[in-house]
């Protein structure tokens, strides 16, 4: 029953991700992702499974520190960099601006944007 529910649960972050990539602002990538969280323009993390631990630690507690959600997506690199609809392996991503996506929830974000 988990499986059904888990595999659900990735088909409708795949489809807002893929939202996000059409209509969307985001940038990929741990440097630039980085970038994002320092200067405040994150809205969303979302940081594949087998992203190194190290790596991980920093962007949740960047994001800790500007208040800004974090997405533990269930595939690894391979498979986020293809739920993007890009060719090559995407270990982090952050989104700055969600477009048409309901990607972001709103409760969590909202005494932070205007």
């Amino acid at each position: 029953m988990s499986g059904k529910k888990n595999k659900k649960a990735m088909e409708s972050i795949n489809s807002r991700l893929g939202l996000v990539m059409k209509s969307g602002k985001y940038v990929m990538g741990y440097k630039e992702t980085l970038k994002t969280l320092r200067n405040g323009s994150a809205w969303l993390i979302i940081i594949a499974k087998n992203c190194p631990p190290l790596k991980r630690s920093e962007i949740e507690y960047y994001a800790m520190l500007a208040q800004t959600g974090v997405h533990h997506y269930t595939g690894n690199n391979i498979e986020l960099g293809t739920a993007c609809g890009k060719y090559f392996r995407v270990s982090c991503l952050s989104i700055t601006n969600p477009g048409d996506s309901d990607i972001i929830m709103p409760n969590k974000d909202e005494g932070k944007r205007e």
